[in-house]
């Protein structure tokens, strides 16, 4: 499991999406481990989502945290939608190496 130290802004950006993390407790929802905090997002958020998860995390880290996910066992990659994959395979090998 990749855990990294919550900033202030990650915080908030959960709290500004609780929509998104429904099934944890509002005030338990900010300790959820960044693997589930990428997949969350990457299946359900936004673009601009996306774009500010990229901004407060960086793209390399996401990326790693996604290729870890998906590579640690076939049921975890079940985790994701199979187009989800699909496009963030090709998006963070052409853009965060």
């Amino acid at each position: 499991m990749i855990i990294c130290m919550r900033t202030p802004e990650v915080k908030k950006f959960i709290e500004d999406h609780q929509h998104l993390f429904w099934y944890s407790p509002a005030p338990k929802s900010e300790t959820v481990s960044d693997e589930l905090l990428v997949e969350t997002l990457l299946n359900y958020g936004s673009l601009a989502q996306i774009q500010t998860l990229f901004d407060l995390m960086s793209m390399r880290e996401v990326a790693k945290i996604f290729f870890h996910s998906i590579n640690l066992s076939k049921r975890r990659k079940n985790n994701f939608f199979e187009p989800t994959v699909n496009y963030f395979t090709l998006f963070f090998n052409r853009y965060a190496n």
